[in-house]
């Protein structure tokens, strides 16, 4: 068995006395392991960094086999990450929850190439919260978790929808939240792609998206926690605020 695909690092460790497991995210292939000969290596250990564009080929006996990766850089996104802390913390968030959330082996080719572009972006410190937000929202529907965010869920206005309904992520107007209101999720302007992006809004978004991603995909997947690197690159961002 072989192929060959463009993938983004999310996670390695240490097999053996020279090797290294590792886990990509490819286009075709989902999330995908395999072991890297020499992966601790001076040459080979510094480009299996976590958010590395690669291009890697996987050989295998059998399919279902853990198989065996060779690696080539196509660009590291470390630099970008390493001088700015919120960088990083986006950095470790996006590849953190792509290892906790995505099923091995089943293709993304969408979120794949959102990821591609989000983390090209690491660095532009005005643009990465907003995108970061829409990524987890668009990682949200590809998982099964769309939010609803069109028409109120009880009346079916477009106009002054402020909540989102925590059981169906749906949009719920001011009027019809009533006694729910305290009950309900945020809707920020910036969740349904209208008007400018103010950090408060951003900083909304995220309570919503989180909301779910710890509700229901952290509940649906068992007993794991979400992964505290989300939770640490939201502190970073709203410490700014």
């Amino acid at each position: 068995m072989e192929w060959r695909d463009e993938g983004i690092l999310l996670t390695t460790r240490r097999h053996g006395e020279t090797s290294a497991i590792i886990e990509v995210f490819t286009s075709a292939h989902g999330r995908h392991a395999g072991v890297v000969r020499g992966g601790t290596s001076r040459k080979i250990a510094p480009v299996l960094q976590p958010g590395a564009q690669l291009d890697v080929t996987w050989r295998a006996r059998l399919e279902d086999h853990i198989g065996s990766f060779t690696v080539e850089p196509l660009r590291s996104r470390a630099a970008a990450a390493m001088g700015d802390r919120l960088a990083l913390a986006g950095l470790n968030a996006v590849t953190a929850l792509l290892a906790f959330a995505l099923p091995e082996r089943e293709a993304h080719a969408t979120l794949f190439t959102q990821t591609e572009r989000l983390l090209d972006l690491l660095g532009q410190g005005e643009l990465w919260p907003l995108a970061y937000l829409r990524w987890e929202v668009l990682l949200l529907e590809e998982l099964g978790y769309r939010l609803d965010l069109g028409a109120c869920a009880v009346t079916g206005t477009t106009e002054d929808l402020v909540y989102v309904s925590p059981k169906s992520g749906r949009a719920v107007s001011r009027d019809a939240a009533g006694d729910w209101a305290d009950r309900m999720l945020p809707l920020p302007d910036v969740l349904r792609g209208i008007g400018p992006a103010p950090d408060n809004e951003v900083a909304e978004g995220f309570v919503t998206t989180g909301y779910f991603l710890k509700a229901h995909l952290a509940q649906d997947l068992g007993t794991k926690p979400l992964p505290e690197a989300r939770a640490r690159f939201v502190e970073a961002f709203t410490r700014r605020l």
